[in-house]
């Protein structure tokens, strides 16, 4: 994605506030197996191929010859890199060539079940359930082709190369002129004049020109109709017998057009995410792990970075951005103060509520709530301001939970902070400290 944003800059790198760089989005990832799904449907030309969940099927899939002998095995993780991944088994690369039914299920029962380790999954890997299978095609060239959505053009971009197959980013650093750049109209869509100018820049020739325009359009026809925000194909193929192939493809669609797009909505595999990033979504929650000992929980994205900032300045650190926004819920704030104390790290916890719409009792109801059934034993700092506050007041004060109320700011996050300190020296001191036992 990176070499994408990159790429789009040099389109127009006068504007420097482009989405793509002062904007963070969200999109739904796609599985390698599912993007090829929509591409066979597009009628684009793809590898034939299967998809196992078990080194048993990994083994009657290569037994069966459907796809050939000779395979190509892919460990499906929304993460980029595989090839060059290992897993905590030992085998390096997630994408592997075998040549018999015995070898497949070898290499699936190194797969399957396993973590894969990637510059793009972090330290805590990815877990592989699924593996695509294809059948090995000999190709002539390799091209790498990408459909990107940039704001300032108000609409797609077009990007591709002779030089696909290989590592992109290095490509363009190396040999920026070998990087095509064909904006499109949003309004007139894909010319085939222009599919066809696009080709001959590939030095497709013949056949293999009408062949590729002709996928060009599909592709960015699939991309329009599917509200998709980014369409990687690497590599993009001429195969032996001359025909255009896509050989493996990654999409990521817009998150605000699942109304439109319910079917594949239901393909998302919340396995492949931080559970506490699923779980935030389920309840309509913006949150964001950092590394910090200090939770918070704050109404409001500007008053969140303030009080980010101001642990900061007492000498703490946030362990976690969490705006539970406007309307929130007691249920909301309990799944809130779930996620904050599910990490480890986490070893005092600063509720900074400025209550307009959002009412300061139930938030107090929600602290109650979620200290009782979660049976929190680390501080809790309570700063309530606005709308209630008398009455969220009088319910901590009447709950069975030493809550710690403050009224300024600045004493809250100070307080947080040695509350955090002290909870650290006891714990390395292997002492227990509980904050919110019953009075």
């Amino acid at each position: 994605m990176a070499f994408i944003k990159n790429t789009i800059l040099k389109l127009n790198p006068i504007s420097k506030a482009s989405a793509l760089t002062t904007q963070k989005r969200f999109y739904l990832l796609l599985h390698e197996y599912v993007s090829m799904g929509l591409l066979e449907e597009a009628g684009i030309r793809v590898p034939k191929f299967r998809v196992a969940e078990t080194p048993e099927q990994a083994h009657q899939i290569a037994a069966s010859e459907a796809l050939g002998t000779d395979l190509v095995i892919k460990a499906q993780v929304l993460a980029g890199g595989r090839g060059k991944g290992t897993f905590d088994t030992g085998l390096k690369g997630g994408v592997k060539m075998t040549y018999s039914a015995d070898e497949a299920k070898d290499v699936a029962s190194k797969m399957l079940g396993h973590r894969l380790y990637t510059k793009q999954t972090g330290r805590e890997g990815k877990l592989v359930s699924k593996l695509i299978m294809c059948e090995k095609l000999f190709t002539r060239r390799e091209y790498y082709f990408a459909l990107a959505l940039e704001r300032n053009f108000g609409g797609p971009v077009i990007i591709t190369s002779t030089q696909g197959g290989t590592n992109i980013e290095e490509i363009a650093a190396e040999t920026p002129d070998a990087i095509i750049r064909h904006p499109v109209d949003v309004h007139k869509g894909l010319e085939r004049k222009d599919a066809l100018a696009i080709a001959e820049r590939l030095e497709f020739r013949d056949e293999a020109l009408e062949d590729a325009a002709d996928t060009i359009i599909k592709l960015y026809n699939l991309f329009m109709k599917k509200d998709i925000v980014l369409l990687e194909i690497n590599p993009f193929t001429e195969a032996a017998d001359g025909k255009i192939y896509c050989m493996d493809c990654k999409i990521n669609v817009d998150d605000n057009a699942e109304f439109r797009q319910p079917a594949l909505f239901e393909q998302k595999d919340n396995t492949q995410s931080d559970w506490r990033d699923v779980k935030a979504q389920e309840s309509n929650l913006n949150y964001i792990g950092l590394d910090g000992e200090i939770g918070c929980l704050v109404n409001g994205a500007g008053l969140a970075m303030a009080t980010m900032d101001i642990i900061k300045l007492h000498g703490g650190n946030p362990a976690n951005f969490l705006d539970v926004g406007g309307g929130a819920s007691a249920a909301q704030v309990k799944n809130a103060f779930e996620l904050i104390t599910s990490d480890p790290r986490v070893q005092a916890i600063f509720v900074n509520i400025f209550g307009g719409i959002m009412r300061c009792d139930i938030i107090a109801q929600g602290i109650v709530t979620a200290a009782k059934e979660l049976k929190l034993t680390i501080p809790i700092v309570v700063r309530l301001q606005g709308t209630r506050v008398d009455d969220a007041k009088a319910i901590l004060a009447n709950s069975q939970f030493k809550i710690l109320a403050c009224d300024d700011l600045d004493d809250g996050a100070r307080l947080a902070v040695r509350l955090a300190q002290i909870v650290s020296l006891a714990r390395s001191a292997s002492i227990g400290v509980q904050f919110e036992l019953p009075l």
